[in-house]
């Protein structure tokens, strides 16, 4: 019963009927152009009451031009706000386009020609019904003296009957409106939201900027956290030697200034890629530090170095992923070790090898860290293995990359990260 009598007592009913009745009046324009078409063509016969009578006519005639008018007029942004601000209904925003696509103006047309066409035909009947229900409830006290029920009758007993169908007349008229009003709500989403097509590009699209998010917080990580090490790091040696020995804590600041100088160059990098409005210039302000920027990476942490084979003539994409997952390791040999870090960069064949190493630091930091989970992700991506952790009283890792893309060396035995 409460189920019932819910469309009588729910705001929502009340709410649909107002959109249903902004579609009457909506329709109004149409159905004057509509009537004097009629008229001039004589499509139909004043005064006959069936099909071929001037509103039926009239109404037929104007859904084409009202479907017309939704195909090319920009309605669409109105109708939306209309069908989430009356229907109650949540509807996606289209995605944002130069211009209309003919699927999206054929989905307007439709929905367009559904509200103002079943919205004319409730207004209209809310206009009839109203005026005649009020009639109705007040039948026992004027009666009925002009014979509109066919036998003229005054007020009194005779009309005790009219308030009762006067309820039951306005029940009925809601329960209409209710039922119109819950039909359109059904249809906005499909015709007014994002088409299939639309939801599959957003996805794609949301999925591509996610990556590109990943991309540059692992950038900002291996940058920013390998200038901090640095920092640390000569920061504490300048400390102990600045009596002794202020050429060697001279030479540390220099490597504290240049570090971060590097990790501001690429946080400025990273700000204008996450602050850029459109992808080509997101792009093109990437951060793009290789194996060439190599001496100045390992200068500023007095890594010893030795390099077999040409890195310049490494494919880019490598040359790009290998700075970052130096760089990472240096860091990670800073933090987990102690005393002189040695790198070997080696071109063997069609693999790139990369090691980190040095001796394991007696107390070394607590992991937990990202950086070795983003030298993996690097790594694998590129089809490559890696091998991090402490061996043999050393801190080491080991990379190694194919430089012909599809091409899947054995990898090294996996070890559990340690930071």
């Amino acid at each position: 019963m409460r189920r019932l009598l819910a469309p009588l007592t729910d705001g929502v009913t009340y709410l649909r009927w107002t959109c249903l009745i902004l579609g009457g009046a909506l329709a109004m324009p149409y159905m004057m152009v509509g009537t004097l078409a009629v008229g001039v063509l004589g499509l139909s016969e004043p005064g006959r009451q069936d099909l071929l009578s001037p509103e039926p006519v009239i109404f037929a005639c104007v859904l084409p031009l009202i479907a017309l008018t939704g195909l090319f007029l920009p309605i669409r942004a109105l109708e939306l706000t209309a069908a989430r601000g009356l229907l109650g209904v949540g509807i996606d925003s289209p995605p944002a386009r130069p211009g209309r696509t003919w699927p999206e103006r054929r989905r307007t047309a439709a929905w367009f020609t559904l509200h103002l066409g079943i919205g004319a035909v409730v207004a209209g009947t809310t206009l009839a019904l109203v005026p005649f229900a009020v009639w109705l409830a007040l039948l026992p006290l004027l009666g009925d003296r002009l014979g509109f029920l066919g036998t003229p009758f005054a007020a009194g007993w005779s009309g005790v009957w009219g308030p009762a169908a006067a309820a039951v007349t306005l029940a009925l008229l809601v329960y209409a409106a209710a039922g119109a009003g819950a039909l359109l709500s059904r249809l906005a989403p499909a015709l007014l939201g994002p088409s299939p097509a639309d939801r599959m590009a957003a996805l794609e699209e949301r999925a591509r900027r996610l990556a590109t998010r990943n991309r540059l917080a692992r950038e900002l990580h291996d940058s920013v956290g390998h200038a901090l090490s640095v920092v640390t790091v000569q920061a504490g040696a300048a400390g102990r030697v600045l009596d002794r020995d202020p050429e060697a804590a001279r030479t540390a600041l220099a490597a504290i200034e240049e570090s971060a100088r590097a990790a501001l160059e690429d946080l400025d990098h990273v700000l204008g890629v996450l602050r850029a409005e459109e992808d080509d210039d997101a792009r093109s302000r990437s951060p793009s530090r290789n194996l060439d920027d190599l001496p100045e990476l390992v200068r500023s942490t007095g890594a010893g170095v030795e390099i077999a084979g040409d890195l310049a003539a490494l494919p880019a994409l490598v040359s790009r992923e290998a700075y970052r997952i130096v760089q990472e390791a240096l860091t990670n040999a800073m933090r987990h070790g102690s005393g002189a870090v040695r790198l070997v960069a080696a071109v063997r064949g069609d693999l790139l090898e990369l090691e980190v190493r040095n001796a394991l630091a007696e107390r070394p930091r607590r992991a937990g860290g990202r950086g070795i989970a983003g030298m993996r992700e690097r790594v694998t991506l590129l089809g490559g293995g890696l091998e991090a952790g402490a061996v043999d009283g050393e801190w080491r890792v080991r990379a190694r990359l194919p430089l012909r893309s599809g091409e899947e060396p054995a990898s090294p035995p996996a070890r559990r990260p340690a930071g």
